[in-house]
């Protein structure tokens, strides 16, 4: 069987896309604290990660990320493994994904006439391999072509391991994005893109996401959506603004989804997440972002299942009063 972005977004109108990784598993006593963050996991305790995975699809999640983002062949390297068992590792978050799927569907998906869930395979930034808080900094020192090496194979590894999506995801570079772009393009696979932003103008190197959206989807026919997460969610609305008007002056229309984090900020040095005072409930943002035109909302950093259980529950008040 296979997963259809277009079938779910037909059906659904609003794909809830699910959580972090991380902040459950922490909860459910994994230790996170290493430069693998979650692929730790992945290596050590994989069935924590189908855990986790089962948990936002029961929640409602109509699609969900696998546990690769921090995974990358130097990293795992760096940790004492040979090329063959890092590639194994990066193979193994799809596999985990699709069996936690697929074990979901037969038991209780199914029944519940619920969309069989897509499965983005996320690529994330190279600032997340330097696991120094470089993915809300960019301004990498590398080459175009470091970063298409640093990417290829990790991205061939996942389409050829059977995910439906690449999820290009938490990218402060507009260089970045486009050298992603087209290794997907080149590989064939569908993708999607999501900037992780400073403002609700500009992603987090400094351009306007205005202009990263309008030369990003020129001539690239792969790229199915695109969007921003890991980002405050006070600034969502006004990012969806902005795509939006970059799609609009690109010509083109594509969908948005964004998944922001719940609203704490990050330390990069001691790499803890802190409050940031009182905001919206998740699900009341969720809704507003529904309105302005997101087609498919989730959640990134500190988020859970109870999180993505609102969005969803957000999406049946949205729909209720458009068709009322």
């Amino acid at each position: 069987m296979k997963a259809d972005l277009a079938k779910i977004l037909e059906n659904n109108k609003i794909m809830i896309i699910d959580g972090s990784m991380s902040t459950p598993l922490e909860r459910m006593g994994a230790d996170l604290n290493d430069t693998l963050w979650t692929a730790k996991v992945l290596q050590e305790q994989p069935e924590l990660i189908k855990k986790v995975h089962t948990d936002y699809f029961r929640a409602g999640a109509d699609c969900g990320i696998t546990a690769s983002y921090q995974a990358t062949i130097p990293g795992l390297m760096a940790k004492g493994m040979s090329e063959s068992e890092a590639e194994d590792i990066i193979a193994s978050s799809v596999r985990v994904f699709l069996e936690a799927r697929d074990e979901w569907w037969k038991a209780e998906g199914e029944k519940e006439g619920r969309e069989y869930p897509l499965c983005l395979a996320s690529a994330g930034p190279y600032g997340a391999f330097l696991a120094d808080g470089s993915e809300y900094r960019g301004n990498y020192k590398i080459s175009d072509e470091e970063l298409k090496d640093f990417h290829g194979r990790r991205m061939e590894i996942l389409k050829d391991t059977g995910a439906d999506m690449f999820l290009i995801e938490t990218i402060p570079s507009k260089r970045e994005a486009l050298v992603c772009a087209v290794l997907a393009e080149e590989l064939g696979l569908d993708y999607w893109v999501s900037f992780s932003c400073l403002s609700g103008t500009k992603i987090c190197e400094g351009d306007p996401v205005r202009e990263c959206v309008k030369e990003l989807v020129k001539d690239r026919p792969h790229l199915k959506m695109v969007g921003v997460n890991c980002t405050d969610p006070r600034f969502i609305v006004s990012l969806i603004e902005e795509i939006k008007a970059g799609l609009r002056e690109a010509d083109k229309d594509l969908p948005i989804g964004v998944y922001p984090n719940s609203g704490e900020k990050y330390d990069p040095g001691t790499k803890t997440w802190t409050r940031a005072g009182e905001g919206m409930a998740f699900g009341a943002y969720a809704y507003e972002y529904m309105k302005a035109g997101a087609k498919a909302v989730g959640g990134c950093c500190t988020t859970v299942d109870s999180h993505i259980k609102q969005i969803a529950d957000a999406r049946d008040r949205y729909l209720q009063d458009m068709y009322k």
